[in-house]
């Protein structure tokens, strides 16, 4: 189906507006002077507790937030006078303070959890069943694997296994499998993957990847590799500079793609970013090999720039975008300028599948004290406009967010921004950059008032269904267009941390027929994805979109069979 898009009208031709906001109304407007066509920031909490390091929300429409447990105390105290022993903790040897949150979107509260060792630049992915699986950190947590369930008691925490992992997994990477498994790619100074869990001859031992070695810095590191599972089942890898279609269980390189050209790197420390484009499949039910996959990778930092800015030197960052089409039978890299060049910035894709670039540095790299120049301004990419036509400057926050920020995707169709700890500790005052504890949102232009009569309210939809199975959504909508205008998107919600959204993946789904009934109400048959190379099984957000406009998402389960 054909899907418009949403226009983002000259600001000269709008009125000052407030959005009629989907957020609690304990929010507060961080600037009055706000034009919709930029979207609009609203500061939900000046002091959570903690710099929001890690983010991912669950299939409960919570949001688990943590850092690392060796900063020092945090502002969020333990429950019931609790406090954690950890002898190895150079910072405090008995902190009775919280390093990990859970954040209810629905009421804006949070409340602590309890993580006893260290996950200071780890990873994570959403299980098939919904649990948080979270892999890694540093010192007593870097071969530890931690499990959080979505539960709607106030009694679910963490529950920890210290020495799971077969390597030291510290800014490692993480990817569901089809199979329901996640692979743990790199590591400092680990050039190589194991998987979870570990669970047969195949998946008790760790594979050597000489792509990581290969595209190693000067202090021996490939970290944060980014991965995206292929719609052959293959898994894509960018380190760097260089990317490869990897075949995983076979442990061999399928395909070399041409490095990114310019040659700056993109990955940690340089930290550029990188998504899958959504995923479409078209008239039947076609297998995984004829869907066509495309890998947007955007920002970054030269060469150089980490040694110059430990000299005091802040090299501007990489301003380009790369996007391949790795299904193709001879891929080449289509690159495009940014309006704003960007370090350490987040990649998110929105319900209507363009992509939002929010947070990070316009000169420097990841590290401590290591950029300047907050780029408090998100771009908006559309995906489907004309290169060197698909970007738009968004509104501005007035807050930096550096070093250890996040942002994500909320059912409601917000992002969540949090974090940013340039420093060595928590770190307040006599720094350029004090350690930000605060809680933000940004709504995006489809969230303007303007667009209430067109946007779709989702009244019933499939919860559970399986490959190739016929799905049916109901909603309703007071200004109705056309059957062509309306798509279905399901949307994975990703693990976000130093610029990467692992296992971030979106599946257009086929649109049978739309039936239309009294009161405004509307029928869509839609197809399931093709197979779980398409859809790894699990939880998504399943979004209708009319006229360019979603709606709030609804969670369902993409199951192997009932």
């Amino acid at each position: 189906m054909v899907k418009k898009k949403l226009p983002l009208f000259p600001l000269s031709l709008l009125l000052l507006t407030f959005l009629v906001s989907p957020a609690p109304s304990k929010t507060q407007i961080v600037s009055p002077s706000s034009i919709f066509a930029g979207g609009e920031w609203r500061l939900l909490h000046s002091n959570i507790g903690i710099s929001a390091m890690h983010m991912q929300l669950l299939s409960n429409n919570k949001v688990v937030m943590f850092d690392r447990t060796d900063f020092g105390p945090s502002n969020l105290s333990l429950p019931n006078g609790q406090c954690r022993m950890d002898s190895n903790d150079s910072a405090l040897k008995v902190d009775c303070t919280a390093h990990s949150l859970l954040y209810d979107v629905a009421t804006n509260t949070f409340r602590p959890l309890t993580v006893e060792t260290d996950t200071w630049c780890s990873s994570g992915a959403m299980l098939a069943n919904g649990s948080l699986l979270q892999t890694g950190g540093y010192n007593d947590g870097d071969h530890t694997i931690r499990l959080l369930d979505p539960c709607e008691t106030d009694q679910c925490d963490w529950i920890e296994y210290q020495d799971y992992l077969l390597e030291r997994r510290w800014y490692a990477t993480n990817q569901m499998l089809p199979d329901g498994r996640i692979i743990v790619v790199g590591g400092r100074r680990q050039f190589n993957y194991e998987f979870y869990p570990r669970n047969g001859e195949s998946s008790s031992s760790t594979y050597w990847l000489e792509l990581l070695r290969e595209t190693k810095d000067v202090y021996e590191n490939n970290l944060y590799p980014f991965l995206h599972l292929l719609p052959d089942g293959n898994l894509f890898i960018f380190a760097n500079t260089k990317s490869i279609s990897f075949d995983y269980t076979n442990n061999r390189v399928v395909r070399e793609f041409p490095p990114i050209p310019g040659g700056e790197p993109r990955n940690y420390p340089s930290s550029g970013s990188s998504v899958l484009l959504p995923l479409q499949f078209g008239p039947g039910l076609d297998d995984r090999g004829t869907v066509q996959a495309e890998i947007l990778v955007c920002g970054g930092a030269p060469q150089e720039s980490f040694s110059n800015a430990k000299q005091g030197t802040f090299v501007p960052a990489v301003s380009t975008c790369g996007r391949l089409k790795v299904t193709d039978s001879n891929p080449k890299w289509e690159m495009e300028e940014m309006p704003l060049s960007r370090v350490m910035g987040d990649m998110l894709i929105l319900p209507t599948g363009d992509v939002m670039i929010i947070n990070g540095a316009a000169s420097g790299t990841a590290g401590w004290d290591m950029a300047r120049e907050p780029v408090t301004a998100p771009v908006l990419y559309q995906k489907d406009e004309p290169i060197n036509h698909r970007f738009t400057v968004m509104h501005a926050t007035t807050t930096p967010r550096l070093y250890h920020s996040t942002a994500l995707l909320v059912p409601d169709g917000r992002i969540l921004v949090g974090g940013s700890n340039p420093n060595p500790y928590y770190n307040f005052t006599n720094v350029l950059y004090p350690t930000e504890l605060s809680l933000e949102s940004f709504s995006p232009p489809y969230l303007a008032p303007e667009y209430n009569s067109m946007r779709p309210r989702i009244l019933s939809a499939t919860g559970f269904f399986t490959y190739k199975q016929f799905l049916y959504i109901r909603f309703a909508v007071a200004d109705y267009r056309t059957a062509s205008e309306v798509s279905i998107a399901i949307l994975a919600p990703p693990f976000t941390t130093h610029g990467f959204a692992m296992n971030q993946r979106m599946v257009m789904l086929r649109v049978m027929s739309v039936a239309q009934f009294p009161w405004f109400v509307h029928e869509v048959s839609a197809v399931g994805p093709p197979s779980a190379e398409i859809a790894p099984r699990g939880y998504y957000l399943l979004f209708v979109i009319h006229a360019g406009v979603p709606s709030s998402g609804v969670w369902v389960k993409v199951q192997t069979q009932f």
